[in-house]
């Protein structure tokens, strides 16, 4: 530190670096451990991150990176919408649905980027921007499964009639991007989703990942 620089400033950054270099969280007592700092510094810096939305913490206290670190670039989201949009073309075209890729905002699922198929006569009509809880449709169940560690083998979630009725969904998690908790997923209109979608969705979100490392 010299003269010029801010402690405060210098421990928030700190913060913030630490957190995106995990997936899980950590709590305020690593996070103490790791800057070598008392509990009560940090509960100021994250209660400051989290005005800003720079932070979040989840129901079990553990903080993460929020959203707002994206919203301090405002090319971010399309720079995410641009690699994942290939991958998502590709689904979309491939199942004859609506692809969507979704991440986490705050308690809430945020489209942030969706293609739609151009052959079929119709198709479910999502929009980026959409919004839902973390609890109700395949995207927000396939990131609350891969953050506590309660994804089954086949690595996908399915739905049905969860977020409009009459239409099922199937999504599969992001992994391995660090600082970023999202989804790949399609919405169709159907009564079930057909056996060959969960694992071309996971493909995708393969894909996907690869693209925002």
């Amino acid at each position: 530190m010299t003269a010029e620089t801010s402690q405060t400033l210098d421990r928030g950054l700190r913060v913030l670096k630490l957190l995106a270099d995990t997936d899980h969280g950590l709590t305020v007592t690593e996070l103490s451990n790791k800057l070598g700092v008392n509990r009560t510094v940090v509960y100021r810096l994250l209660a400051t991150l989290e005005q800003h939305a720079l932070v979040r913490r989840d129901l079990g206290g553990r903080a993460r990176v929020g959203l707002g670190v994206l919203r301090l670039g405002r090319q971010v989201h399309p720079l995410v919408r641009e690699a994942a949009l290939p991958a998502l073309r590709s689904l979309a075209e491939d199942i004859g649905a609506t692809a969507h890729l979704t991440l986490v905002d705050g308690t809430e699922a945020l489209a942030v980027a969706v293609v739609e198929p151009t052959w079929t006569d119709y198709h479910v009509a999502y929009r980026a921007g959409f919004r839902h809880p973390l609890e109700r449709g395949a995207a927000g169940k396939a990131i609350l499964a891969a953050r506590t560690g309660t994804a089954d083998d086949l690595g996908y979630t399915l739905t049905h009639g969860e977020l409009e009725a009459g239409a099922s969904g199937a999504a599969a998690a992001l992994i391995g991007v660090t600082g970023v908790e999202g989804s790949v997923g399609v919405v169709m209109l159907a009564d079930a989703v057909p056996e060959r979608v969960g694992p071309r969705v996971v493909d995708a979100a393969r894909e996907v990942a690869d693209a925002l490392r």
